[in-house]
């Protein structure tokens, strides 16, 4: 893990450039986090996908592996069958016309909606957005606090 460039487009199609690190994180249905990952920012999405689904096929039981079109890999759906789960992951086109999810899949599909109001929580919220310290470590201990603080918010939304 270091410190280096990453870049995505962001909603509105701009390409978006930043220093640093990424975090990524599985989010069950109730927005609750089960496993982060900090990576380099310039590590793509999919390349931690399969360690991700194994360590939280550790931690928890679960039936379906929800992710969008960045994930539309080959091995992802492999890892995913042998584990037990069911992939839903939507089609990338890549420069084509993409296959739609099947009707049940896409009402599945539509829960990846947790994932982006947890990320979008932590980032505006809970320290997430903009962090000013230096090192993996501290970096890593930041967004652990922010986490650990977003966990108990959500959790205490679920009992009220």
């Amino acid at each position: 893990m270091h410190c280096d460039v990453g870049a995505h487009k962001n909603s509105k199609g701009y390409k978006q450039a930043w220093i640093g690190y990424k975090l990524h994180v599985d989010v069950n249905d109730w927005g609750l986090s089960i496993s982060p990952v900090l990576t380099a920012a310039s590590l793509h999405e999919s390349q931690v996908a399969v360690p991700l689904m194994k360590m939280t096929s550790e931690r928890i039981d679960y039936l379906y592996d929800v992710m969008d079109s960045a994930y539309d890999a080959k091995p992802i759906y492999e890892v995913s069958r042998s584990l037990g789960h069911v992939p839903i992951i939507e089609k990338n086109g890549r420069r084509k016309e993409a296959t739609p999810l099947a009707p049940h899949e896409a009402r599945r599909y539509q829960e990846r909606t947790v994932a982006e109001r947890f990320n979008s929580r932590l980032k505006e919220g809970f320290g997430g957005g903009n962090v000013m310290v230096r090192g993996a470590l501290k970096v890593r201990l930041h967004l652990m606090f922010g986490l650990v603080a977003l966990f108990a918010d959500q959790l205490l939304k679920l009992i009220n």
